[in-house]
Formats: C-alpha cells, sequence, structure tokens
C-alpha cells in the first residue's frame, strides 16, 4: 500500500497464497482474484498498474501451519506491529525469521547514523520471490530526509534476497537456542544488534 501521510493512496502490490488440493486447476485459482480480491482490496483504490502475485512458489499443498503461536513473545512485545509469521522454529532461509533479524539490524543502524532518531523498517515479502515486494521506512517525523527517501536507500545498500541477509548477519552460525530462551532482540550477543557500516548507508541518501 502506497500512504500520503496516514492516508492509503494506491495499491501497488498485492500477493494472494492459496492453499489447495494436489488436483486442482492452477488457472482456477486466478477465480479467486475476480470473485474475492479486486472487490474487496480495490474498492475506491486506484489499480491500473497494481502487481498481482498469485501463488509466486507454485503449488501450495500439504502446509499445516502449525510452527509459531507466540508471536509477540517472540518480537518486541505489543510494541511494533508484527506480519504473522513465526521466528522461532524456522531456519534462516525463511523470511519470517532472517527478514525480521534484517529490518531490526537496518533500523538500529540507522539510528546509529544519526539518520533518524527513532525507526522502524518493514519488510514484506511473497513466496518464491527473493527480493522483498516492499521496503518501508518510518522514521515518525525524525528523519533527516523524506522516509521515501531512506527505504530507496536501504534497497541500494543491502542485498535483501534470503542469501544476502544470510551472509550479511552470518545466520547459519548456531544461535538459535538462545533466542528461544532468551527472546530474539535487545541483546548485543546476537549479529542483527550490530552497528556497524553506517557510512555504507547514508552514501545512498540522496
Amino acid at each position: 500500500m502506497e500512504y500520503n501521510g496516514d492516508t492509503p493512496v494506491r495499491i501497488t502490490t498485492v500477493v494472494v497464497s492459496v492453499q489447495h488440493k494436489e488436483d486442482t486447476d492452477m488457472d482456477k485459482l486466478a477465480d479467486l482474484l475476480d470473485e474475492y480480491v479486486f472487490p474487496l482490496a480495490f474498492d475506491g483504490m486506484p489499480a491500473d498498474d497494481a502487481e498481482i502475485i498469485l501463488n509466486p512458489s507454485g503449488k501450495f499443498v500439504h502446509d499445516t501451519g502449525l510452527t509459531g503461536r507466540k508471536l509477540m513473545v517472540d518480537s518486541y512485545g505489543t510494541f511494533a506491529p508484527h506480519g504473522g509469521g513465526a521466528f522461532s522454529g524456522k531456519d534462516a532461509t525463511k523470511v519470517d525469521r532472517s527478514g525480521a533479524y534484517m529490518a531490526r539490524y537496518i533500523a538500529k543502524n540507522m539510528v546509529a547514523a544519526h539518520l533518524a532518531d527513532r525507526c522502524q523498517v518493514t519488510l514484506a515479502y511473497a513466496i518464491g520471490e527473493k527480493d522483498p515486494v516492499m521496503v518501508d521506512v518510518n522514521t515518525f517525523g525524525t528523519g533527516i530526509c523524506e522516509d521515501d527517501c531512506l527505504a530507496a536507500a536501504v534497497r541500494k545498500a543491502y542485498d535483501l534476497t534470503p542469501a544476502g541477509i544470510i551472509k550479511q548477519l552470518n545466520l547459519l552460525n548456531p544461535m538459535y537456542s538462545r533466542t528461544a530462551a532468551g527472546g530474539h532482540f535487545g541483546r548485543e550477543d546476537f549479529p542483527w544488534e550490530n552497528v556497524e557500516h553506517m557510512s555504507d548507508l547514508a552514501a545512498y541518501i540522496v
């Protein structure tokens, strides 16, 4: 969603992931867009150039959906909005986990680089797509430039693919039992809590 201040003005991307039976005709899933998505999502919204992503990984069969049922405990309590994907129980190739760590890392470094006094970074991904479908920065009015400018700098400064995040934060190094026992954020012994390479991000501010 594209916003003007707090007001939504345009939908840029719609991701629809639908679980189905093994023998489902994939073309039939497109009917769901006309029946459910377009009437609801685009009511009163410009939609001419919106990107529609339907089951980007192909078939979506046999997903039990049992991973993670303590999302707020895993993250920041109720302080920060949460997308709904669990961290614990998933490896670093899953952006529910690695994307959250990377967003934390970027936000901390943005504040440390004095680009903002307060910062929330949001990354959104679609299954099967390696690059995020959305990068959002909210500095709550404390940034040195517009939030859109900072979000564009983030895309240029960091490799936000799962492989890039894993490399940046050394996420193949076993460390996850400690997150399960004491939480994921706020402890300096995790790589996503490091403050480093601040000049790299500042260099992309236009």
